[in-house]
């Protein structure tokens, strides 16, 4: 149980951070260094004020700073859950999840969302 104890801990610790100094304002903290580089979002762009809203109770200005990860929330805490479960089982942690397709078509999914969201018609997924 040390393992989830740790990622709880890190995760709880980072997510009071960001809610108590607000990353919406300038100079917080640091420009993200690929959309200092090149201009383009990456697909984690907008990830700390998306936080910053969610423990503020803005769901939709939450969605609207980073819609794919917002959607996989949920998808990252059923893992989670899962990995405590078993964990507490004595169980390692194997799924489908962990198989080379799965991993695959995830990156496509990041790839494709980091495309799209500097294309000019879908400024909707820019945050």
């Amino acid at each position: 149980m040390l393992g989830p104890g740790v990622v709880l801990a890190v995760t709880a610790a980072g997510v009071a951070m960001v809610s108590v100094v607000d990353p919406h304002q300038p100079g917080h903290y640091p420009t993200c260094p690929f959309l200092a580089l090149t201009g383009f979002y990456c697909p984690g762009c907008g990830a700390m004020r998306m936080v910053n809203s969610l423990t503020h109770g803005h769901l939709g200005a939450a969605f609207g700073l980073n819609p794919l990860l917002f959607l996989l929330l949920p998808v990252f805490a059923y893992l989670y859950g899962r990995w405590v479960v078993l964990s507490s089982r004595g169980e390692a942690m194997s799924s489908v999840l962990f198989r080379p397709w799965v991993a695959h078509v995830f990156l496509g999914v990041i790839v494709a969302y980091w495309i799209l969201r500097n294309l000019p018609f879908a400024h909707a997924l820019a945050p």
